[in-house]
């Protein structure tokens, strides 16, 4: 599947996404649940400082007496009093709402980094499992955006926004309170016009989740051009590529501005057209007001009361207003993650695998067919079969399928028909994790990962002793190399490893093969990029690698190769020669033999040029 063509489909399945989403809500319900209810009186208090303007306006400043009874007792407070009890009430009242918002905010920071923190690990969790041409198909930055961006934006802003609403609604119905209170026929108009406030945020569904899919693509672009950046600035540097990379990241920064100015021109009216719907309930409260006051029917304190906490009511409406558009976003998020949990890695374990516990006759390929893309073969009707112990040269011409053999072995991809098996048994019915434990594979460019050089070794096999981890060191002619760098095996290595040199980090891969000790080696091209001195040192180590092990080695120097028990040349997908050295050199008009005394005769023109120019 390739990331970019994401639909987020669900995204406006509420009930659905609340489903999915709820397994990572419920081990924090508790805490999330507390912070609803420290939610509701925060915003309820919101309504304090409206309803204190009518008694400050009735019996401060119209200087009334407030009288009243509790518990058959008569209590009388004074306009001097009631001056001074008023704003002691609100600073309290507003010290309470600081301490309320701060554990709010607390609760809601720790649950939603929770939640997040929660989805991640089970993306990364499948993301780590997916199957090497899901890595072909998608790009880095894709990758990163979906499954680290889109889990920080739904799982975090999902709490905090439904915590928003609550206390933008609780705060709302409070004021709502205070106007009914202060007068119902005005409160009527009011809440009329703010409702129909809401009318626009409907309106922009559609609009958000197509902004949000292309700004998602766009994203993972850019990230993809920071990482090419990163890994080829040797080559952008030699090839002078900065202003193609300037130019692609500035077309891609611009494209994400259109997309987000596009949706503001189709979107941004939605705050206006709310002020301007709010205005006509300012103006009607105003007209209606005077006449209630006019007319006796309401306090000069009521109205006062009534039109602060209509103004207030606006800042909770365009909160709402606000949070809702954002839950939008969020739900094409969420969408989006659960696109990724419903993604299946096309590699699998069949039902009931077999565990392999050792490799004991041969490795078969019977009509084996092989296509990366539908309708373009790789392997054609391969059949080969490889004893145990034995060492299988590949070789052919460049695209012919070498590498792609290889890589069938522990199923990095699966065949299209035919079969592979190991022992008589095809490779699908072993579980993976037990098939790739009896494979040690060495690659042209081994990854290294950021760590100790001790760390990076003990990956293949992190069990081994200390007597293991010295002889697969001394083996792959590391010791040296280990010697002078400056901390040893504890030294820690760059990203990809690139501190060392090609030849170190291909004795690195060596060393942690060799700590593998599995009865199958596979080695890909494992010499082909290092110069004659260090190829001649990792040779060594190779030899020390493959010793009493079933070999497949694919080598694009074939003085390399020739000691091979046997060996197999490939061309477009197919098998069409096979035996050892010596008797693929018997074949007339051999295309072994054409490509062996092609690359001698080449060889020996290098080495002429060498002698004459010393």
């Amino acid at each position: 599947m390739k990331l970019t063509t994401t639909t987020a489909q669900n995204s406006f399945k509420y009930g659905w996404l609340l489903n999915r989403i709820w397994p990572y809500v419920r081990p924090y319900w508790f805490r999330i649940l507390l912070g609803f209810i420290i939610a509701i009186p925060l915003g309820l208090l919101d309504g304090v400082t409206a309803f204190a303007l009518k008694p400050y306006m009735d019996y401060v400043i119209g200087g009334k007496v407030l009288e009243f009874s509790i518990l058959n007792h008569d209590y009388t407070i004074t306009s001097l009093q009631m001056s001074f009890l008023l704003p002691i009430g609100v600073i309290l009242f507003a010290a309470a709402q600081g301490v309320l918002r701060y554990l709010n905010g607390y609760l809601s920071t720790w649950t939603s980094q929770k939640i997040t923190n929660d989805v991640k690990f089970d993306l990364f969790e499948r993301l780590i499992h997916m199957h090497p041409q899901f890595f072909d198909e998608n790009s880095s930055g894709v990758i990163i955006q979906r499954y680290m961006g889109d889990p920080q934006t739904a799982s975090a802003g999902i709490i905090d926004n439904i915590k928003t609403i609550t206390t933008s609604l609780f705060g709302a119905l409070g004021l709502v309170a205070v106007m009914i209170y202060s007068s119902w026929k005005l409160a009527l108009i009011g809440v009329l016009v703010l409702c129909a406030a809401f009318i626009p945020v409907a309106l922009i569904r559609k609009r958000i989740k197509t902004a949000s899919n292309l700004n998602m693509v766009i994203g993972g672009n850019i990230t993809t051009n920071i990482n090419e950046t990163y890994s080829g600035n040797k080559v952008m540097a030699a090839y002078e590529l900065q202003e193609r990379q300037d130019e692609n990241f500035k077309q891609q920064v611009n494209e994400s501005f259109n997309v987000n100015m596009s949706l503001y021109k189709r979107a941004g009216w939605m705050s206006p057209i709310m002020y301007l719907i709010a205005s006509f309930g300012i103006a009607g409260v105003l007209g209606v007001g005077t006449y209630l006051i006019n007319s006796g029917q309401m306090t000069a304190g009521s109205f006062a009361s009534f039109v602060t906490s209509l103004l207030l009511l606006y800042k909770p409406v365009k909160t709402l207003g606000n949070t809702l558009t954002n839950i939008q976003n969020i739900f094409v998020a969420m969408g989006r993650i659960f696109e990724l949990f419903d993604l299946q890695p096309e590699i699998t374990d069949c039902e009931n695998p077999i565990e392999l516990k050792d490799f004991s006759n041969d490795i078969k390929f019977e009509h084996v067919d092989f296509e990366y893309i539908e309708g373009h073969p790789i392997l054609k009707d391969l059949n080969l079969v490889v004893k145990k112990n034995e060492t299988l040269a590949l070789v052919g011409n460049s695209g012919g399928g070498k590498s792609s053999i290889v890589n069938l072995i522990p199923r990095f991809y699966d065949i299209k028909s035919g079969s592979i098996k190991l022992d008589d048994i095809d490779i699908r019915k072993y579980s993976i994790k037990s098939l790739r434990h009896n494979i040690s594979m060495v690659f042209q460019d081994n990854f290294l990962y950021s760590g100790t050089v001790r760390e990076n070794i003990m990956m293949g096999n992190p069990n081994a002793t200390s007597e293991e981890l010295a002889n697969a060191i001394k083996y792959a002619h590391l010791e040296e190399t280990i010697q002078e760098l400056p901390n040893g095996l504890e030294t820690m290595l760059g990203e990809r490893g690139l501190t060392l040199s090609g030849g170190q980090r291909q004795r690195v891969a060596i060393a942690r093969a060799m700590l593998r000790n599995a009865p199958i080696v596979i080695l890909d091209e494992a010499t082909s990029a290092l110069d004659n001195k260090s190829e001649a040192v990792v040779q060594k180590a190779l030899d020390n690698l493959i010793k009493n092990k079933t070999v497949f080695v694919i080598a694009h120097r074939l003085s390399t190769i020739k000691n091979a028990d046997r060996i197999a040349v490939i061309n477009e997908g197919e098998l069409v020669e096979l035996g050892t050295h010596d008797e693929l050199m018997q074949i007339e008009n051999g295309q072994y033999k054409a490509l062996y005394e092609m690359q001698f005769k080449k060889d020996s023109e290098t080495s002429d040029e060498d002698v004459a120019l010393v």
